[in-house]
């Protein structure tokens, strides 16, 4: 367990909490504008096992209007009153879309069932050495599935953190990324920001700031292809059952769809989930896992950095969502998100307050002519604190039409706003 125990604690741990006595600025004003907007509010279901289907995608049909349902599968969507006639489309990676009329959506919660898209494969006897056996041969085939050569990307990323469920801190950047060869041992990726700013129209934090530590930096590091960690490291493979549970559709390629767990006894926080791998190219296409549930009462200990000596941390949820894209033969990362649950309390106090913070990234360009390495110095660090640095980085001008931020608004609709301005920089 050594190895496990010392390896990629700032990775697949993927949000590092740094606590502190203190308050914030008051709020300028409330987010919340319904004058012109019909707000629906629902619950995002899986139809079998009625779990929360978590970051799952919600939109106006044949519009960039859309959010994305949080850790409990719950969302908000604003509708323009001019789209009342319009049909609300769910989405998410394993399931099959369903298109809900806006009529039908009108009651103060909806609660809306999706139906996994898996097809069992009842014809074989699955066992998990099944899974396990299409792990190793995807991790075998990374040097000829994914870029073999450094490249450079742009990514929008954006930050938050709730606290009982109202937003406390927003922070959203472009970012500048070099990215490493994926059969380099000794290169690694690099990222600095180019614009960036944090809103103030958030209500102020009660009790305690919660600060968000390595945000960019970790959204990297959850490319767990290239930064196997606690997941794919050969020497951590042990720790997991594998099994093969089906085979699904995703962007329209056949798709195994690989179920793990970590095996009972191992005290300390791993994950569960599915692992998303290309039947015809054996690359990995996506992950989505959670912490497992016989790890979380390890998770504190590993994501709580900094906190008031009689304060009392349980992580209650954590999940993650990764993405890949294929392209001219190759795979490469398209979008990662975190999102973790817990709550707080004073000793000998009644009250406890639930945070829920968050980070997401979006490739929008990619470019292998104009390669820039950075120094260190310029990089972005697993030690920093990205609400506190990105006020150096605003600019108002860059921002144009955009100049609010909406953080119940989904990533895409924000990169379609700023298009050709995430295009890369020459």
């Amino acid at each position: 367990m050594k190895r496990l125990l010392t390896t990629g604690i700032f990775f697949m741990l993927s949000t590092t909490l740094l606590l502190a006595s203190g308050g914030d600025k008051k709020p300028r004003h409330s987010f919340s504008d319904t004058t012109n907007f019909i707000e629906i509010e629902g619950k995002l279901i899986d139809e079998a096992t009625k779990k929360p289907v978590v970051f799952a995608t919600v939109f106006v049909t044949g519009t960039s209007i859309g959010t994305v349902s949080n850790i409990d599968g719950e969302f908000i969507l604003k509708v323009p009153k001019n789209k009342e006639q319009a049909t609300i489309s769910f989405a998410h990676i394993g399931y099959e879309n369903k298109i809900v009329a806006v009529a039908g959506l009108l009651a103060p919660i909806n609660t809306i069932e999706i139906k996994t898209a898996t097809v069992p494969i009842d014809e074989v006897v699955v066992r998990p050495a099944d899974g396990l056996a299409i792990i190793l041969a995807a991790l075998e085939k990374i040097p000829s599935n994914y870029s073999d050569v450094a490249e450079m990307q742009t990514a929008f990323y954006r930050e938050t953190v709730k606290q009982n469920k109202k937003y406390v801190s927003v922070s959203e950047a472009v970012l500048d990324i070099y990215k490493a060869p994926y059969k380099s041992t000794f290169d690694y990726d690099r990222l600095k920001i180019y614009k960036g700013r944090k809103s103030h129209d958030v209500k102020k934090m009660d009790t305690v700031v919660v600060k968000l530590q390595g945000g960019p930096k970790t959204s990297l590091l959850l490319d767990v292809v290239k930064n196997p960690g606690d997941i794919l490291d050969r020497e951590t493979l042990e720790y997991y059952n594998f099994f093969l549970a089906g085979i699904t559709t995703v962007d329209n390629r056949e798709t195994y769809v690989i179920h793990f767990d970590q095996k009972d006894g191992v005290e300390y926080p791993l994950y569960m989930g599915n692992i998303y791998i290309d039947t015809k190219t054996y690359a990995f296409s996506g992950f989505d896992f959670n912490l497992s549930e016989k790890g979380l009462p390890y998770a504190s200990k590993y994501l709580v950095k900094k906190k008031p000596v009689n304060m009392k941390i349980d992580v209650e949820n954590g999940h993650y969502l990764i993405k890949y894209r294929f392209d001219n033969d190759r795979w490469y990362l398209n979008y990662v998100r975190s999102e973790i649950e817990f709550s707080s309390k004073w000793k000998q106090k009644l009250f406890k307050s639930d945070f829920q913070i968050m980070l997401e990234m979006a490739v929008t360009d990619r470019d292998r002519e104009n390669i820039e390495k950075f120094a260190t110095k310029e990089t972005v660090k697993l030690n920093e604190v990205f609400a506190d640095q990105v006020s150096y980085f605003e600019d108002d001008s860059f921002w144009g039409d955009y100049n609010t931020i909406k953080p119940d608004e989904s990533i895409e609709v924000a990169i379609e706003k700023l298009n050709r301005k995430l295009k890369r920089r020459q």
